[in-house]
């Protein structure tokens, strides 16, 4: 057992580093009060390979698979997770290309993704389902070559700057509920679509969120992704992936919590000692760094599964979970060792408690991981 990262991804974790100090570090107060979405830094990013990296090679990607890509997550939301959210999420919805789609899809839109030129969305939550993604309702109806796609999906990243949806449809009504959906790629300029930025989120805010509605959208069938009345499992294998980019965020955030909260203590004098002398400050930091590294552990494991053909998607729940439990601690502890300051703009972790609860939220709620990893457990 080696626990060491290899060359390659230490070069990668690097690459990332200094990419976040350089490049979202002096935008991250300024697109977080004006809620400003970043192209530039996509495109930046894509050019030394930050984009999309977990894609092949021989589709435009560095590949380094999904361990690497939840090192450039980890590091890029060390410095502002809503930042970094428009990097590592610009390729959200090519995971199930890769996983289903044509050798003629992968071709055609993976390498537009890498080089940080186009964004992809991934339609799914709509506004009365969410967690139950076997109640969405959106119907994509056959009209000759084409399918006709109606309806409306909600809180969808990259929702107003995206250039193409996979989007979750009902294609089969009369087919039983897990057998009725499908994915379909959609192009974002296709006539019938209208998006709606969402302003006023509690945190990640230089992230695009939207409302996207879609009133007889047409597309070729050409565009289905895999075998029609697939997509459910589609997605759920889809999601098994990507909350572990999320969990990865969570890991990033947590860690700089960490970081400036040491520092502080160290600088900040209270009663003529150090404040980190103190023996409660010293618990607080404790905690932290105990489910950090507990968390790192189960991000990293779950990761290098995937990258191995082993996924272990109760392992993806609980490093999900736990991302969410230890990156709001962390907020909360960072906010509180900074007293006042804590509590206003001068420092960080306003932000970082802000951007933490998200992370209870989306890709998978707090509670519906405790059902995943539950049934299984139970069975």
């Amino acid at each position: 057992m080696d626990f060491e990262l290899s060359e390659e991804m230490k070069m990668i974790q690097q690459t990332a580093r200094k990419f976040a100090i350089a490049e979202i570090a002096p935008l991250s107060r300024e697109c977080d009060e004006k809620e400003k979405y970043t192209p530039e830094i996509r495109k930046k990013a894509g050019e030394v390979g930050l984009v999309g990296a977990w894609i092949p090679e021989q589709y435009g990607g560095a590949g380094v698979g999904i361990l690497g890509h939840s090192l450039i997550t980890e590091e890029v939301s060390k410095v502002d997770m809503g930042i970094g959210l428009n990097i590592i999420a610009a390729s959200f919805g090519c995971e199930a290309i890769l996983q289903f789609g044509s050798e003629e899809q992968k071709k055609t839109y993976l390498p537009l993704v890498c080089t940080g030129e186009k964004v992809f969305a991934g339609a799914f939550t709509e506004p009365d389902a969410g967690t139950d993604a076997s109640a969405y309702k959106t119907r994509a109806t056959k009209d000759g070559n084409d399918y006709l796609i109606q309806g409306n999906k909600m809180f969808i990243t990259n929702g107003t700057v995206c250039d193409f949806f996979v989007t979750q449809c009902i294609t089969n009504p009369t087919e039983k509920k897990h057998n009725s959906f499908s994915l379909i790629i959609v192009p974002a300029q296709t006539p019938g679509i209208t998006r709606n930025k969402i302003h006023g989120k509690m945190g990640i805010r230089a992230s695009d969120t939207a409302e996207v509605a879609f009133e007889n959208v047409r597309v070729p069938q050409t565009n289905l992704i895999g075998k029609e009345g697939k997509g459910f499992g589609q997605l759920m294998n889809f999601f098994d992936t990507t909350r572990v980019m999320v969990s990865a965020q969570g890991l990033g955030l947590s860690e700089a919590c960490l970081e400036t909260s040491i520092k502080y203590a160290k600088e900040r004098n209270v009663f003529g000692s150090p404040l980190i002398s103190f023996q409660l400050t010293q618990k607080k930091l404790t905690e932290m760094a105990i489910m950090i590294e507990a968390l790192r552990g189960l991000v990293y494991k779950a990761a290098w599964l995937i990258d191995a053909g082993r996924p272990d998607y109760q392992l993806a729940a609980m490093a999900k979970y736990y991302s969410g439990q230890t990156a709001v601690f962390c907020a909360n502890a960072a906010v509180e060792i900074h007293g006042g300051y804590g509590y206003i703009e001068e420092y960080p972790v306003e932000k970082w408690y802000r951007d933490a609860k998200i992370l209870e939220i989306y890709e998978g709620t707090k509670e519906a991981e405790i059902l995943t990893i539950g049934k299984n457990l139970s069975k």
